[in-house]
């Protein structure tokens, strides 16, 4: 929860988290995930970037709480780090930005 600090870890944990949701290309990482866990080798094709591109950005997910990953051999799985809390996340961004989008076209 936010508080009136600033300086707060509880605020510098949110915040990087939503600098992790403010990248279009981490919003599809996500989306993708939303499926079920993943390798990396499926989700960079999916989303269509170079793998170290995906790579780092998988990293700001990670670090943010967002993803979880997991080595099995020279492979590495992700998944959504808690899935019902990212999914309600993303639909909230979801609502969000429609709603801008309707106060645009007014």
């Amino acid at each position: 929860m936010p508080t009136a600090d600033h300086k707060s870890p509880d605020n510098k944990q949110l915040a990087r988290t939503a600098r992790a949701l403010g990248n279009p290309a981490r919003l599809a990482i996500l989306a993708f995930l939303r499926d079920g866990e993943q390798c990396v080798c499926r989700i960079q094709p999916a989303i269509g970037l170079d793998m170290s591109t995906v790579s780092r950005h998988l990293a700001q997910l990670r670090d943010a709480g967002l993803v979880e990953d997991e080595r099995r051999g020279a492979q590495v799985f992700y998944r959504l780090a808690d899935p019902g809390t990212v999914a309600a996340l993303l639909d909230a961004l979801a609502t969000v930005a429609a709603r801008e989008r309707q106060e645009v076209s007014r």
